[in-house]
């Protein structure tokens, strides 16, 4: 069907329309026909007060699920859940059973692709089974359209294996994505080390086994040359030593979870599960350190870390719950109350034009003549979070049964579209 979006402001600094309140027409091919005052008659016409539009919105670090625990999400699903959160590409992680070590398991996430508004960009695993023992068959991934390699929620542990997977990707120009966290300094940890986790008897999750890794990692970059980006970044010292390592001129790049950015670890006083994530909540050093870096820079990209767990795997005692947190729907209500008023102009790269720079994917553009990539926003609309606007299999968010601020109005994209019906 053909589109107007009616009096909205374009944020695209790579439009000759950027920052321009004006109607934009799509064609029922998805092609972008017009961008003026003019109001032609089409299909759907989307209006709101506060009406911005974007190129289409990207995350970097999702869970669907599927192939293998299609309990807690499938591609069905997530595509769903993240049209509904404005996104129109998300790059997901190869934790799944079996992992996506093979172009077949490559092949079929992207299996939805021409049916959708949404796109999957998947990320190949660096070892069998995440396991960080013995490698995958990295170059036939890349053929199949694999955008990077990493394993996913497991640090990739093996010192040999990450300096290998370097020198190897070279190769090919691909991206390590690595999450760091040593393993055996967090061992049995439930949240973060620290004065809360002391007074609520929680075994901690030291900072220091992130900031080693990215030390580790660090030297080993400069040693064996290659990219790498940090997932997940969490703690003042771990940023600041990436800072570091960029202004050095390394090919470091990293970002971190919309919920790190807002929650600290006081929040786990009342033990609710949906708090309990991977890498942690910190205290409010960290997350104020972590607001800084994206103002300033330091952190190229923020991403919703959507982790979706079914009720068994949260409704446990606080040892025994698994970590995670959905993000995908409550990413754009997290960056308003981020901005607390603030211009979005400066935090749109983080999750428009940087993830897709550093995955080397085509940047699209707001003009004339382009197939549409949009999401469509107001970040003062006010909606209800709750069991009918929820599109994830999964409920374990600290936010359901909230009014959230911000909202995706809808996507365009792929010849398609998709608009939230908020009543």
């Amino acid at each position: 069907m053909s589109i107007l979006i009616k009096s909205a402001r374009i944020l695209d600094t790579g439009s000759p329309h950027h920052n321009q309140k004006l109607n934009i027409f799509i064609s029922d091919a998805g092609i972008i026909k017009f961008i003026g005052k003019k109001s032609p008659e089409a299909s759907k016409v989307i209006e709101s007060k506060n009406l911005m539009v974007s190129i289409g919105w990207f995350d970097m670090r999702a869970n669907f699920n599927d192939p293998g625990l299609e309990h807690k999400e499938d591609l069905d699903s997530g595509l769903r859940t993240a049209a509904s959160a404005g996104f129109s590409g998300v790059a997901l992680l190869p934790n799944t059973k079996p992992c996506i070590e093979s172009k077949n398991e490559v092949s079929y996430l992207k299996s939805k692709n021409g049916k959708s508004v949404t796109q999957v960009y998947p990320i190949g695993a660096v070892t069998k089974g995440c396991k960080g023992e013995d490698f995958t068959e990295i170059l036939d991934m890349d053929a199949a359209g694999a955008v990077a390699f990493s394993d996913g929620e497991n640090p990739i542990w093996n010192t040999d294996i990450l300096l290998k997977s370097l020198q190897y990707l070279q190769k090919i120009n691909g991206l390590l994505i690595n999450r760091p966290e040593d393993k055996y300094l967090t061992a049995f940890g439930t949240m973060n080390e620290g004065v809360t986790s002391t007074l609520l008897g929680m075994k901690g999750m030291p900072g220091l086994a992130e900031e080693i890794m990215v030390m580790r990692d660090i030297e080993l970059l400069k040693y064996a040359g290659g990219r790498i980006h940090f997932s997940n970044v969490s703690t003042s010292q771990a940023l600041k030593q990436i800072a570091k390592a960029k202004k050095n001129g390394l090919n470091v790049t990293c970002d971190v979870a919309a919920h790190n950015l807002i929650f600290d670890d006081t929040s786990l006083g009342d033990y609710d599960t949906n708090y309990k994530v991977n890498p942690p909540l910190r205290n409010t050093k960290d997350v104020n350190t972590l607001g800084k870096g994206i103002f300033e820079n330091d952190i190229d990209v923020i991403v919703s870390s959507h982790t979706p767990q079914d009720e068994e795997s949260k409704k446990l005692e606080f040892d025994h719950a698994d970590f995670g947190m959905l993000g995908l729907q409550t990413f754009f209500p997290i960056i308003v109350q981020k901005l607390n008023g603030k211009d979005f102009t400066g935090l749109l790269d983080k999750f428009t034009i940087n993830p897709r720079s550093i995955l080397k994917i085509p940047i699209p553009t707001i003009k004339e003549g382009e197939k549409a990539d949009l999401t469509i926003f107001d970040p003062d609309l006010e909606w209800n979070y709750n069991a009918e606007t929820n599109y994830s299999k999964s409920v374990n968010s600290p936010y359901l049964g909230q009014t959230l601020k911000g909202a995706a109005l809808g996507v365009v994209n792929n010849g398609r579209s998709f608009f939230n019906n908020f009543s």
